[in-house]
């Protein structure tokens, strides 16, 4: 886990190791999510670029009998 001090502009700096392992660029959009007094920055990638992010994930569906394939 690491520590950041929020500053008195209220900024945050994402540490560099952190930074490399989400591949984050200056000027990326950050979605802030609060639950439960915690909070997650989530970056906010195109669709474009989450192409082939689901490659080899298990798509079948166990249907009801009375619903169509």
């Amino acid at each position: 886990m690491t520590t950041v001090i929020l500053s008195p502009k209220f900024q945050v700096v994402i540490p560099k190791v952190i930074r490399e392992e989400l591949h984050l660029n200056a000027g990326i959009k950050l979605e802030i999510i609060t639950f439960d007094g915690a909070m997650e920055f989530i970056p906010i990638r195109s669709i474009k670029s989450m192409r082939g992010s689901l490659k080899g994930m298990d798509t079948t569906i166990i249907r009801e009998k009375d619903r169509p394939l």
